[in-house]
């Protein structure tokens, strides 16, 4: 497995990769697939905020991604990111989404952010797993504030503090 920053000739296979989750998941609250076009200005504007977003290869196919966002746009929130992480379909359980999201918060913390959260559509045991096993601690529960597939989806919110509470 080769990790490395994404760059738009990514943007159709993360695309490929996303959408499996939009069309068969409640992971994603996204209703209708995305195209190469609209990831590669996501991607930029990630980028463009300074912030990292990373793929997996495996043989040259992109994998997985994680990136980071902006928390909220209040100037006080400038040191928490929310993250992400997406595998492709059927390659979880290889160590994959641990390495890459490990190099994810490493990335985070060079820039010297403060906090890392995840948001979590639930159900969703293998997302919380890997965040707990990574240090997240889960610190909020909304319900039923998403609605996919006729049905309202809760989602939970775990975050890590990357530095000192000073």
């Amino acid at each position: 497995m080769h990790l490395r920053p994404a760059h738009v000739g990514d943007a159709a296979a993360i695309a490929a990769i996303y959408n499996h989750y939009v069309l068969t998941t409640t992971i994603s609250f996204e209703e209708t697939p995305v195209d190469g076009a609209e990831i590669a200005l996501r991607l930029a504007a990630v980028q463009g905020a300074n912030l990292p977003y990373l793929v997996a290869e495996e043989d040259g196919v992109v994998t997985g991604y994680a990136y980071a966002t902006p928390w909220r746009a209040r100037p006080a929130y400038r040191g928490s990111v929310e993250t992400s992480i997406y595998l492709q379909a059927g390659t979880h359980a290889r160590g994959t989404g641990t390495t890459l999201y490990r190099r994810l918060l490493a990335d985070i913390a060079a820039r010297g952010l403060h906090v890392a959260i995840g948001g979590i559509a639930q159900p969703n045991a293998a997302s919380v797993a890997l965040h707990e096993k990574l240090g997240f601690e889960k610190v909020a529960h909304f319900s039923a504030v998403g609605r996919k597939f006729d049905r309202w989806v809760d989602v939970g919110y775990w975050q890590l503090i990357l530095g000192s509470r000073d």
